[in-house]
């Protein structure tokens, strides 16, 4: 789809967001594609963000992504969302209508299940349990995606016992939420480890977990992406257990974002990988 008659705008509302690579990785689109247009850092402050989403219609903007601490939020204040999103009950993605309505998707369970059939092309949902810790968005939509591929059992942990039981509750019989304390107990005879925190990112204390109860054939993988390989993943990977670090998922949201924004799927290329691997 040609897009001759005006400069193309999309971006990535966040707070803080000037950390993102999303806009590497975005306007290395707009290069490959050769369209005129742009991806910016948008750093939106919570209490800003009603008018900031508001403001993309009359900016010309064609939608942007969501990243912390917005994705939930931000459900309240677009027009519509998509079922989807609805049932993970946050979004990544706003789509803006040529009427100017805001549509709100979630592209993270696409993104998630990808990266980790990508990463372990043999990994299977149903081949034991998985473990998720943490209870924001993130985690809501990895849950989503593992059930839609099938997995029969998750454990969610985290800090706040209430906010995993609230998804356990919502989501259905094949979530169980635990307390923080049995994090560690719960390794045992998991298939997957997933951790959907921030801990272990640049600026952030690493996640407190003890791995001696994981088996070897599981695998283990993280959301965060810089830095690219976190104590957690480290861990693991120096115990012997398969990785698949957090870069994938950013990456292949991309794609389904740019179709609904610009009628177009990019690729993810490994010359794309390698140059934001290159930046972290």
């Amino acid at each position: 789809m040609a897009h001759p008659d005006r400069f193309l705008l999309a971006g990535v509302m966040g707070w803080p967001v000037m950390h993102s690579r999303s806009p590497m990785i975005h306007n290395y689109w707009f290069r490959q594609q050769g369209l005129a247009g742009t991806y910016v850092p948008l750093a939106i402050r919570p209490e800003g963000l009603a008018a900031a989403l508001r403001a993309l219609y009359p900016l010309g903007f064609s939608g942007c992504n969501l990243t912390i601490p917005h994705k939930q939020e931000a459900m309240k204040i677009v027009d519509a969302v998509d079922d989807a999103a609805r049932r993970i009950g946050a979004i990544s993605c706003v789509v803006v209508r040529p009427d100017g309505a805001l549509i709100g998707s979630n592209n993270d369970a696409f993104g998630f299940i990808r990266n980790l059939k990508q990463g372990q092309p043999e990994w299977r949902a149903d081949a034991g349990p998985a473990v998720v810790i943490g209870a924001g968005g993130g985690a809501r939509a990895i849950c989503y995606g593992l059930m839609q591929e099938g997995a029969k059992e998750i454990r969610l942990v985290n800090r706040g016992f209430e906010r995993a039981k609230g998804i356990a509750d919502e989501f259905g019989a094949a979530i169980k939420a635990y307390p923080w304390e049995e994090r560690s107990d719960l390794m045992a005879g998991a298939a997957l480890v997933v951790n959907t925190t921030s801990l272990g990112m640049v600026g952030q204390p690493a996640l407190d977990l003890s791995l001696d109860k994981l088996p070897v054939g599981a695998v283990a993988t993280d959301i965060v992406y810089i830095p690219l390989e976190t104590p957690f993943l480290a861990a693991a990977r120096q115990r012997g257990n398969r990785t698949v670090n957090g870069l994938g998922m950013l990456l292949h949201q991309g794609p389904l974002a740019w179709k609904a924004w610009f009628g177009i799927e990019p690729a993810v290329t490994d010359e794309l990988r390698t140059l934001v691997e290159k930046s972290l």
